[in-house]
């Protein structure tokens, strides 16, 4: 009777909540005080996909959803992004019958870094796929190592675990399992000998601590790497980008396969790559998931295009308190050719925790703007002082940045320069509609 009720308050405070905007946890929480165990005893499909990570959760799971209706099958997934343990009890009770038994072929899972321990202690996917693992928000996450920690007791060993070879923290979750796939990236056109970015997270063994050696890398710690100490080193993939031509934006899939890309970033290399995975260890077939894939534009709000006065502009999401978001933005900016402009908001920090911190600033690396088609900088925000300063130590000339003190002052300084330049936004969720309330969206 305690889950029949559960599920009763849970799909009632849903409809609830829909009617008045409110999210989709609340709902959850109140289910799980009725019965803690309720996702214990309900009855999940036989296909169960979770993917955590630092970054390329949402879009990853996305693709994967879209992949598998397109395969014909029926996916229930955290479409609005509550990847906790609240909102996922919310997703399943709400698609499951009174008599417990939940509708659809696969449930698909975004789950926090932090949380999935708690929300797979009932039950595992049969499939986890973890993206990668870099230092991020630091008020929430601490350290790489400390997220690894949290994730490492969500794992159960009936599950197939489907990890990023390229990443040395996120191949550390194979020791002692028996069920592992790998992806990855060859060493393509993008990758360099050297490292890039202000500080690196893979100079030691993340086993042992010895000293790294990389034969490439593709961005941040990402890459070819082996420890002179231990062994620890990349596995060769099951699935992997054998050719990666990023200004052209084509990719091709284990050696035959070409996919053209929507969006030219690294990141959307590694999500695509991830999704292609996963995808054709539960069934999908190859033709499918490339013509899905190939060309495909998130839905997510990631990536928005937008007309602000005689400027063409594209929103670039990135997560506050986590420069590795930052910098593979900057470097498709970077990329470019054409003569642009540039805005970096920092108007908030954090949705959920109060705080003004922002000596992550310092790690990203801004230097990727000192680009000759790179025109102007405007930087803009409560934080914009801290943003000048930072610029203050990159190589980028002075005369080519201006600051305001609010975003709608910039946005209005814009629509009246007289340029057609296109638009670069680099900002997070937390200040993203700030600009787009003030824009025209492009269809």
């Amino acid at each position: 009777m305690r889950m029949i009720l559960a599920i009763i308050v849970c799909k009632l405070l849903r409809f609830i909540g829909k009617l008045v905007g409110k999210g989709s946890s609340l709902p959850g929480q109140y289910a799980l005080k009725i019965c803690p165990d309720v996702l214990g005893r309900v009855k999940l499909p036989g296909c169960i996909i979770a993917v955590t990570g630092s970054n390329g959760k949402t879009s990853t799971v996305e693709m994967i959803a879209a992949i598998l209706r397109a395969s014909g099958r029926t996916v229930v997934y955290n479409e609005e992004g509550s990847n906790q343990i609240e909102g996922v009890t919310t997703l399943i009770l709400c698609s499951s019958s009174l008599s417990g038994r939940m509708r659809g072929d696969v449930l698909l899972l975004e789950s926090d870094e932090r949380y999935a321990r708690r929300s797979f202690r009932f039950f595992h996917p049969t499939h986890f796929v973890i993206t990668n693992l870099y230092r991020d928000q630091l008020t929430r996450n601490g350290h790489p190592e400390w997220v690894y920690d949290a994730i490492l007791p969500a794992i159960h060993p009936d599950t197939t675990l489907v990890l990023n070879a390229d990443d040395p923290l996120v191949s550390c979750f194979a020791r002692d399992h028996g069920r592992v796939k790998w992806f990855g990236l060859e060493e393509c056109s993008i990758s360099t000998k050297d490292h890039r970015g202000v500080y690196h997270d893979g100079a030691r063994c993340p086993l042992c601590g010895g000293p790294m050696d990389y034969s490439c890398y593709h961005y941040e710690h990402i890459g070819h790497y082996r420890c002179r100490s231990c062994g620890h080193c990349r596995h060769d993939p099951d699935f992997a980008v054998t050719a990666l031509d990023l200004p052209a934006g084509t990719l091709t899939l284990d050696g035959e396969t070409e996919i053209s890309l929507a969006f030219k970033s690294i990141y959307n290399v590694y999500n695509i790559l991830a999704a292609w995975s996963v995808c054709s260890l539960a069934g999908a077939d190859r033709e499918t998931m490339a013509r899905v894939i190939n060309n495909y534009v998130l839905k997510n709000g990631r990536m928005v295009q937008f007309t602000l006065g005689g400027h063409h502009g594209t929103l670039l999401t990135s997560k506050h308190e986590n420069s590795v978001a930052y910098d593979t933005n900057l470097g498709y900016i970077a990329r470019t050719e054409e003569p642009c402009r540039v805005l970096i908001i920092v108007d908030a920090i954090s949705r959920k925790y109060f705080t003004g911190e922002t000596s992550w600033l310092w790690d990203i690396d801004f230097d990727l703007l000192n680009r000759d088609h790179v025109e102007k900088v405007i930087l803009c925000g409560k934080y914009v002082n801290d943003l000048a300063l930072r610029f203050d130590y990159t190589g980028i000339p002075p005369e080519r940045i201006v600051c305001y003190d609010a975003v709608a002052q910039a946005a209005n300084a814009l629509a009246e320069d007289g340029g057609q330049e296109p638009l670069y936004v680099v900002t997070c969720f937390s200040d993203r509609d700030k600009l787009l309330n003030l824009v025209r969206r492009d269809q």
